[in-house]
């Protein structure tokens, strides 16, 4: 009998891992090819980045919660992001989709709005891509190709030792944001079972608007980019928060072969996230830790670089880079140390 190992045991990043480790790369023009946010293409004096995702309703969105208008608008700048997160400039993109007959031209008109909306605002050209039916839901493969020259393109491999790490804005508020969506979508679905139907259902959002913004309209963060191009500042490392600060801290680690120790006290928290996290009687810095889906931009850079990186606006030092044998750690506000453990959203867990 065969052997039957269940995906679920290895998780997304350990089987895409196991997948593609013996991939060849026999192209001249392959500079950079799966490991980090962008693949790095050589076609002439600037280097293309491509990347993709691919959101599946029911996986990645609830359309109960979601807006098509909103989704249009979250699957480009998580692709944008991407490009961003390799200090590159986003330029085309390609959007596919899938979808069952309960979608109407309005649904698909009100979804390329809000695509185009965030592209228009990061000059983004939508160049192409394909649509095919499907027998379950929605379902949205897009790709974003932008360019960069090779002596500033920013990978998870250039940590080193010392380095300072830093973070953009706050987090932890898009998990938030989708605690209290998940929230009132069980209150609405426990009024339909019990057949409360003649009044309307109000979801109780008030003085929360912020942490919705996060989860359903997400912001990538050109414009730190270019904040530290103008300070003249490259940083050594570079990755966007998707799956969680935890997470990342651990991918750019294994591929600098460096460790780290970061500071509770020093990541950055909105003041709704906390008052939402008591709320629900969860730790606010687990939540920042392993939450996810705020796409700020975790980077490092050389200890020399202090001066410059702690004047800028809406960037936070959170801790530094150390030898590979020290560990990943976080120091808690009481001076205890514990391992850094990627905690964050998996795909692909049962």
């Amino acid at each position: 009998m065969s052997q039957r190992t269940e995906i679920s045991t290895l998780g997304e990043f350990a089987l895409i891992e196991h997948l593609t480790q013996d991939l060849p790369l026999n192209n001249p023009s392959t500079i950079k090819g799966i490991g980090d946010d962008c693949a790095i293409l050589n076609h002439g004096s600037l280097a293309t980045l491509a990347t993709t995702d691919l959101l599946m309703e029911g996986i990645h969105f609830d359309l109960m919660y979601t807006p098509l208008k909103h989704l249009g608008y979250k699957a480009a700048m998580v692709n944008i992001s991407d490009i961003y997160a390799m200090n590159g400039t986003p330029q085309q993109m390609l959007v596919s989709i899938a979808l069952s007959k309960r979608f109407c031209v309005e649904d698909l008109e009100a979804f390329y709005a809000g695509l185009r909306l965030a592209c228009e605002k990061h000059g983004v050209d939508i160049v192409g891509g394909d649509t095919s039916s499907s027998m379950t839901g929605l379902a949205i493969s897009i790709t974003c190709l932008g360019s960069a020259d090779k002596d500033v393109i920013v990978q998870r491999s250039g940590a080193k030792d010392t380095d300072l790490i830093c973070v953009s804005g706050n987090l932890g508020a898009a998990y938030m944001g989708l605690q209290l969506l998940e929230r009132e979508k069980t209150v609405y679905e426990q009024q339909i079972k019990e057949g409360h139907t003649q009044t309307p259902f109000q979801p109780n959002f008030t003085g929360r608007e912020y942490l919705l913004e996060r989860q359903l309209k997400p912001e990538a963060r050109g414009d730190i980019v270019k904040q530290l191009q103008e300070a003249g500042i490259k940083p050594t490392s570079m990755i966007d928060i998707s799956d969680g600060l935890s997470s990342e801290l651990l991918h750019i680690g294994k591929q600098s072969h460096v460790g780290c120790q970061i500071y509770e006290e020093r990541i950055p928290i909105d003041y709704q996230t906390a008052i939402a996290a008591e709320e629900f009687n969860l730790n606010v810095y687990t939540c920042a830790l392993n939450g996810g889906e705020d796409y700020e931009l975790l980077f490092t850079v050389q200890l020399s670089d202090y001066e410059k990186v702690k004047e800028l606006p809406d960037i936070h030092i959170i801790g530094r880079i150390q030898k590979e044998e020290f560990g990943h750690l976080l120091v808690t506000r009481d001076g205890n140390e514990f391992p850094l453990k990627a905690q964050g959203w998996n795909p692909l867990k049962s």
